[in-house]
């Protein structure tokens, strides 16, 4: 079975979000299986060639309603997989981030799909490679599904089936009616986008025409059928439920390892991590600037700081937190500005007890999943999740509202001697459930040790690996071929 992942992200070339690492890590564990799959991305100007040894294949040139575009085609091979990465000027090429301006990611996102069709079929010319499944993601890539419908008669196309993964509902690529009118797109007159009147979101697109559905936790399947979750297409989802799985998201278990991870203080597993992960610890409050104790509870957060992850909640629990309790919080991220400032004033008035590190460092990142004692994941909605599974992983507890993804991974505490548990889990959606949540956690952390450590080595031990989703996955694939050649 050939598969061809179409993504405007993947690790380790472009990452924004969890995206990017979903493409950059399934298909290695679908080769595993047997599965031929490989990836198109676009080749964006910041992506560096010589550190990901990528090199020219091939360019053609693609004919459009508004002109020619030379495209040129570079490939990289990663953990075993073929990479194709796209220029074509002006659409992909000088840019320095993935996304931009909406006015302008729609057309050049619009252009990656009708090129991405083009380089398969040029994959097939020059090496014999065709894909039976396009696995598309997100809005970006919503039109493949709508395009390879339009030919379903020909005797190449019409043997291509197309799986649809929602990595988040809530961008959906709205109103490119103009646009597709403009490069002479047909009307997209599926009666389920019609009547609803959403022939004009590239996702709702994408939903109607894929042969298959997925999303990246089972969880994240069954809310997005609801309204709060659905952000308008919810009844759409609910039109396509017979072709929807939710398949959990997993983790490159050799990569994210703490016994081999060569950015930590002290190396450690499940066996040894109490003699070997405190070190960690001070080593984190070290390069943190806070006093370096044993006895304090570490709060960490590694994340984009955006609405979605529920820091309106957990600002004002941390400020009262700091304020009143004996603990240290220590933060990385960026993202909404707003958010971005409070933070950095949280670390100006908490000196001593906070410590903010704006912006993205790997090192940072690692040492507080190796260094913190609870792990905070306050989100409002989470379809996957990938920072409590390495904080699970690395051995800090996530404290995470049950939504989503971090429902189906962490397990709430027995509130006794642990003999179920892998984290701390609140509901509710205000400040007083973050705080409440959080003392929680700090009473058993002080006054039952025993039972905190079977939750670290039960977490640790948890397989959070590729291989069981993998194989949903071929499961998928088969599903969606069947519906397609029937």
């Amino acid at each position: 079975m050939n598969v061809l992942f179409v993504s405007a992200e993947a690790a380790p070339f472009a990452k924004v979000g969890g995206m990017a690492d979903v493409v950059g890590s399934l298909p290695a564990a679908l080769r595993k299986l047997g599965v031929d799959a490989r990836v198109i991305i676009p080749h964006y100007g910041f992506i560096n060639d010589e550190k990901f040894h990528i090199v020219p294949a091939f360019n053609f040139e693609f004919p459009r309603n508004t002109g020619v575009t030379d495209v040129q085609v570079y490939t990289s091979v990663q953990d075993g997989v073929t990479f194709y990465l796209v220029k074509g000027w002006p659409f992909f090429g000088p840019e320095g981030t993935v996304y931009t301006e909406w006015v302008w990611d729609v057309p050049r996102f619009t252009f990656f799909n009708q090129v991405a069709m083009a380089v398969a079929w040029e994959i097939r010319q020059r090496e014999g490679w065709f894909p039976d499944v396009f696995h598309v993601n997100d809005w970006h890539t919503g039109l493949i599904p709508f395009f390879l419908d339009l030919n379903q008669s020909d005797p190449v196309w019409g043997q291509v089936a197309s799986v649809l993964s929602i990595h988040n509902m809530a961008y959906q690529g709205e109103h490119i009616g103009g646009w597709m009118w403009q490069l002479g797109i047909p009307g997209r007159n599926h009666p389920e986008l019609l009547w609803r009147g959403l022939s004009d979101n590239m996702l709702a697109i994408a939903i109607a025409y894929s042969n298959m559905v997925s999303t990246v936790s089972p969880r994240y399947a069954v809310e997005i059928q609801y309204p709060y979750m659905g952000y308008g297409l919810d009844d759409l989802v609910r039109a396509r439920s017979n072709d929807l799985r939710g398949i959990l998201n997993g983790i490159d278990m050799d990569l994210w390892n703490p016994d081999t991870d060569k950015l930590l203080a002290s190396n450690f597993n499940a066996e040894n991590f109490i003699e070997k992960r405190p070190a960690n610890k001070r080593q984190l409050q070290l390069d943190s600037g806070l006093e370096t104790r044993d006895d304090v509870m570490v709060i960490g957060v590694v994340s984009r700081l955006v609405a979605q992850k529920g820091f309106d909640l957990a600002l004002p629990a941390l400020r009262q937190l700091l304020s009143d309790t004996d603990v240290q919080f220590i933060l990385l991220g960026a993202g909404d500005p707003d958010l971005d400032y409070q933070f950095w004033r949280l670390g100006k008035d908490f000196q001593g007890k906070a410590k903010i590190f704006q912006g993205y460092n790997a090192a940072v990142a690692q040492r507080i999943y190796a260094g913190c004692d609870v792990f905070l994941m306050p989100s409002h909605f989470e379809p996957c999740g990938i920072g409590q599974m390495i904080a699970m992983r690395y051995g800090a507890l996530p404290l995470v509202r049950e939504t989503g993804g971090l429902a189906d991974t962490v397990q709430n505490y027995d509130n006794g001697a642990a003999d179920s548990g892998t984290g701390f889990v609140f509901n509710w959606e205000t400040p007083e459930a973050v705080l409440g949540t959080i003392h929680w956690a700090l009473r058993t952390y002080h006054n039952n040790r025993d039972a905190w450590q079977r939750m670290q080595r039960r977490a640790m031990q948890t397989d959070l690996s590729w291989e069981n989703s993998a194989h949903q996955y071929v499961d998928l694939y088969r599903n969606a071929i069947i519906q397609r050649r029937r």
